[in-house]
């Protein structure tokens, strides 16, 4: 038997192994009450340091955006040498019991997938390129140690949604502050920026116009605010939200060609008329 037929044959017995380790695991998980994420227990007890052993605090579940790389990370502590001789770390996707790598070698004809390990690190990565929402689940990363070793990130690809608060429509006043507020949600990290438009122009806040302001506030979810003061009857129109991590959203604003001031006035105006009327009601009944 050649050199490259004893490494494919060696690789074959080990890709069974590994399968057969976990379509175990994936009967546990079944059978057991356990909670997702890292409140699954390991096969083998980590509080002997001995031998190989998951440091959880850096191998945590993912968050990922909808189409953009992400990465799981697992990291065997004491491993040392032993992955050159016998011992493997491997990455399993438990929604269809599918092995994605073994070592430093992808396993999988999804070229979405890589294995990277650094030799002079603990640290075995799985990265997902262009992760869809059908990749949301569990993945195993395994230690072929006897019995074997587990620990389960649970990744979750979400889609950033944008809204417009007091849609799809907004009346204004002429001479009041247009005030509209933009709020991105589900987004594993804050948008890089966030772009006005009115109509198909985006808005500069230093024009001629004046008046123009944005407030960006960044959290667990961002909000941005837009304020347009003294509104004009060339300020209505469309609006539109452009966050650069999710799709835009849009108002339409209708600047009404009367004051507020004035509508005051007028409602004021019809005042004495209703006295007089009262007042000759009066002297008639008396």
């Amino acid at each position: 038997m050649t050199a490259h037929g004893s490494a494919t044959w060696l690789s074959s017995i080990v890709a069974f192994l590994i399968f057969i380790n976990v379509a175990q695991t994936y009967s546990m998980l079944h059978n057991s009450s356990g909670k997702g994420g890292d409140t699954y227990s390991n096969a083998l007890d980590e509080t002997s340091r001995t031998g190989p052993y998951f440091d959880k605090s850096a191998s945590k579940n993912v968050t990922a955006l909808l189409g953009k790389t992400t990465y799981l990370n697992c990291r065997v502590k004491n491993l040392g040498n032993k992955t050159m001789s016998h011992l493997q770390v491997s990455w399993v996707r438990h929604r269809d019991i599918h092995l994605l790598t073994i070592g430093r070698y992808t396993y999988t004809n999804d070229q979405r997938f890589r294995a990277i390990h650094n030799a002079q690190s603990d640290d075995w990565v799985l990265q997902i390129k262009y992760p869809q929402h059908r990749d949301t689940g569990i993945y195993e990363c395994q230690v072929s140690t006897t019995p074997h070793m587990s620990h389960f990130v649970h990744l979750n690809v979400v889609e950033p949604v944008t809204e417009i608060l007091g849609g799809p429509d907004l009346y204004i006043d002429r001479g009041s502050t247009i005030n509209l507020t933009c709020i991105v949600l589900h987004s594993p990290e804050p948008p890089a920026y966030i772009f006005w438009n009115h109509n198909d122009a985006i808005i500069s806040y230093d024009s001629s116009r004046g008046g123009v302001s944005v407030v960006t506030e960044k959290g667990d979810s961002t909000t941005s605010f837009l304020l347009v003061q003294q509104a004009k009857p060339t300020d209505s129109g469309r609006y539109t939200c452009n966050p650069s991590n999710a799709q835009p959203k849009s108002i339409t604003v209708h600047v009404l060609n009367e004051y507020p001031a004035a509508m005051q006035h007028g409602g004021q105006a019809h005042q004495p008329r209703l006295y007089s009327l009262l007042l000759c009601l009066c002297l008639l009944l008396y």
